[in-house]
């Protein structure tokens, strides 16, 4: 088995790629233009390597696969904020060449595109409790717009062409290797430093969390077995400040807050519906325990 993973030097598709090394027998293939965000250290030294960009990936840099799993994709929303071409760019032209080189894969088993719960946008401005795969799309952001649109390429691709595939839409990801800029990271380096946390609004923006590598755990397993658009979370949800006094209290570390004006277009609430991932109750879920876990492999220790 052939399995090519684009964006593999990433957070979540690293830890997708080490968990194929340790328990599946197959030949990895990862493609990754090593971004600030990448980093080539996270995978196995043996591991082939393809340092380009998604968007000039051609059928002969690959050759054979059985599987392709697209995790590259530009993640920062602030980024996407402040200039959305990059997104536009890699997650939506990245994506769209990307599905061009697997239609002329013969016997391709499966294109899999890993997307994200903000395609479904603000559950709280939608007044619904959940979204679940059959919910419209409404995102919010460049980034949850042109991941939303990367979604209906592979959809139209697989009705037109009768490419298979799988799109799973996850929750937040944290857990080892996770990139410095993002949340969990962020306030978890600010307090250990006694730094003040911005904090966007009134803190209480809702987020269902999920440690990676039972995500990847979840990917493969869905990527073997399924069709279709999956949800992926833990079904459990923390607000912002409520996460960042967790942090502190493990850290055994006072938290000073300066609250900045919101982010612009900015959610309050993602939740999904995983009533149809049956091994959900399997994932580790945000809990102080897996917090200080969490804070150890970053820092050595939380004390």
């Amino acid at each position: 088995m052939r399995i090519v993973v684009t964006g593999g030097c990433g957070f979540i598709g690293s830890s997708f790629v080490n968990y194929l090394r340790k328990n599946i027998e197959c030949e990895i293939v990862v493609i990754d233009k090593i971004t600030y965000a990448a980093n080539p250290f996270l995978i196995p030294n043996d591991v082939e390597l393809i340092k380009k960009d998604i968007c000039d990936i051609t059928l002969d840099d690959i050759g054979y696969a059985d599987y392709i799993v697209n995790f590259a994709a530009e993640s920062h929303v602030d980024n996407s904020i402040s200039n959305g071409l990059p997104f536009v760019r890699t997650n939506v032209e990245g994506t769209f060449n990307m599905l061009e080189v697997a239609r002329a894969i013969p016997n391709l088993k499966k294109f899999v595109q890993i997307s994200t719960d903000e395609v479904y946008g603000d559950m709280d401005s939608r007044d619904l409790i959940s979204a679940n795969e059959h919910t419209s799309l409404k995102p919010s952001s460049y980034y949850s717009s042109t991941k939303a649109s990367a979604d209906h390429l592979v959809e139209s691709v697989g009705r037109t062409y009768g490419l298979p595939y799988l799109i799973t839409r996850t929750c937040n990801n944290f857990g080892e290797n996770q990139h410095s800029e993002k949340f969990l990271p962020t306030i978890a380096r600010s307090i250990s430093n006694n730094k003040s946390i911005p904090l966007y609004g009134d803190g209480k923006h809702i987020r269902e969390w999920i440690w990676v590598e039972d995500n990847v755990k979840l990917v493969y397993d869905l990527m073997i077995s399924q069709i279709g658009i999956w949800n992926i979370g833990s079904g459990d949800s923390w607000t912002n400040k409520s996460i960042i006094d967790t942090i502190g209290e493990i850290l055994n570390k006072e938290v000073n807050y300066t609250y900045v004006e919101d982010r612009l277009g900015h959610d309050k609430r993602y939740t999904i519906d995983i009533s149809n991932l049956e091994y959900y109750k399997q994932t580790s879920k945000l809990t102080t325990k897996t917090l200080q876990k969490f804070l150890t492999e970053k820092f050595g220790s939380s004390k």
